[in-house]
């Protein structure tokens, strides 16, 4: 087994009490019982809902080497089986580990923060940098004030490069996670109206997103998108956490990371790209002009940590997505042809479902609605985009939600269903020729979209996380039968 952490290191890091015979060490590290794995250490967070300590008993039977449990908990833990180290609080333990993981690790560090395409960034950054050496990164969307210490102490001493998503929705709280991380390279991927309803505009979005300037490592360098409305206030905040080396990245003449030609088709984009002076072209693996501006901060950031440009612009031809994140599914719909059979006009071909059910705000809306324009029909079929709410913008929710009838009006996509309380204002808000299916909630809308499906057609699905559209997919994939499931990244 390959330790990820010496007891006596697990010990020292988290200033703990050692009790009971200690393994040799701990082959990695977990918060849920559910999917720990053998030789694990199960350290007992109490989250706003859940309290680790009540799966201690699971943690044991799922074979943790270690539990890493609180000192005012422990009377009431009964016997236990398994080692234990005893801290005074356990999610202030992770994030000593995580400090510590830091201070032995030689890697290259990137950190990603930005109102849309984070994950994305952090995942092509993922993709690319394996190409060229061993890549740690966060899984999924570790990014706040649990996920970046435990993404930090699962980091493998060895490790070449590593990169980290450090999110928001309040100031302050970017700054006390990129001091763990501490990255040679800061991304900002883009300023939009992300969790507005706690910000009172954007300068004040951009302002909290610059927190993570102030974990620079000296003589590190941030990468700015050069086409965003906030490079400049961006600039200026880097300028004055005293960050020397600023860069920019887009179409934008001024941009050291530039784009100098694009192609986009509708399952691939063809760039060529200016790299610090660097002429070259690639192919991206997945769709969407979006895609294409963060994998110009994500060429940016591998030139800047020492990645072979060449073989990092190779591994972009076969980016891969995660669900809700704009994976493609091509489904049989019983009334089109079967798989391999041609099929005539008039009952098209299979269904393209474009699952991005993950997250949604006004900007990440455009980029979606702009991919399902890009995405051919087949037979009479048509572009369909199933949009749910957009949270967390507050007062302007209402406004924004009704603002998505001008995106909608000005592709092709002449039919929309919608559901939320928020959506109402879009359903409102669209001229009648856009047929228009609104219902309240996930669960009434799901047999209506379903019903209405036809072969040929291309189906977009696109909320916030918390509106719970995952479901409208899994009843899609329940229902029609799966041809095949590309990674298209959105």
């Amino acid at each position: 087994m390959s330790l990820l952490w010496t007891s006596e290191a697990l010990v020292a890091a988290t200033d703990g009490r050692p009790l009971g015979p200690m393994p040799e060490g701990i082959s990695g590290i977990s918060i849920d019982s559910r999917s720990l794995q053998p030789g694990d250490a199960f350290f007992a967070i109490k989250g706003e809902t859940m309290d680790g300590h009540d799966f201690v008993t699971a943690a044991i039977k799922a074979g943790a080497g270690v539990l890493v449990v609180a000192e005012g908990k422990l009377p009431s833990l009964g016997r236990l089986t398994a080692p234990i180290i005893v801290v005074e609080d356990v999610l202030v333990a992770l994030e000593k580990l995580g400090v510590a993981s830091r201070a032995r690790s030689q890697a290259k560090i990137i950190a990603v923060t930005g109102s849309a395409g984070k994950t994305t960034t952090k995942e092509a950054l993922r993709h690319v940098l394996s190409a060229v050496g061993k890549v740690h990164a966060s899984a999924q969307s570790f990014n706040n004030h649990w996920g970046v210490p435990l993404t930090l102490a699962r980091m493998p001493d060895d490790c070449d490069y590593a990169v980290f998503e450090i999110g928001m929705n309040h100031p302050d709280e970017i700054r006390p996670l990129v001091k763990m991380v501490r990255p040679h390279v800061a991304i900002v991927t883009m300023i939009a109206a992300a969790h507005l309803g706690f910000f009172r505009n954007l300068d004040e979005i951009a302002r909290a997103k610059a927190e993570i300037f102030e974990g620079l490592e000296p003589e590190g360098a941030a990468v700015l998108n050069r086409d965003d409305a906030r490079f400049k206030l961006l600039d200026k905040m880097a300028q004055a956490a005293g960050v020397e080396h600023v860069y920019g990245f887009g179409e934008n003449a001024r941009s050291t990371f530039k784009l100098v030609k694009c192609e986009l088709h509708a399952d691939h984009s063809d760039i060529a790209a200016r790299i610090s002076g660097h002429d070259m072209i690639a192919r991206i693996g997945a769709p969407g002009r979006h895609m294409v501006q963060n994998v110009l901060a994500v060429l940016g950031a591998a030139h800047l940590v020492g990645a072979d440009l060449d073989k990092v612009a190779l591994a972009l031809a076969d980016l891969s997505a995660e669900r809700g994140r704009g994976k493609r599914h091509v489904l049989r719909h019983p009334g089109g042809p079967t798989s391999g059979q041609p099929g005539g006009p008039r009952h098209g071909g299979p269904i393209t479902l474009i699952d991005e059910s993950y997250n949604a705000n006004p900007a990440s809306m455009a980029a979606a609605m702009a991919l399902l324009n890009a995405t051919p029909v087949t037979g009479e079929g048509r572009r369909i985009a199933v949009l749910g709410d957009m949270l967390e913008l507050g007062d302007h929710s209402a406004k924004l939600h009704a603002a998505l009838a001008d995106l909608i009006v000005g592709t092709g996509t002449r039919t929309v269903f919608l559901g939320g309380p928020e959506m109402r204002s879009l359903a409102e808000a669209l001229p009648d020729d856009i047929r228009t299916e609104y219902r309240a909630g996930v669960e009434e809308l799901k047999p209506v979209l379903l019903a209405a499906l036809r072969p040929g057609d291309v189906v977009m699905i696109k909320s916030s996380k918390g509106i719970g559209f995952a479901k409208l997919v899994d009843a899609l994939l329940g229902k029609f039968p799966a041809e095949t499931t590309t990674s298209n990244q959105t």
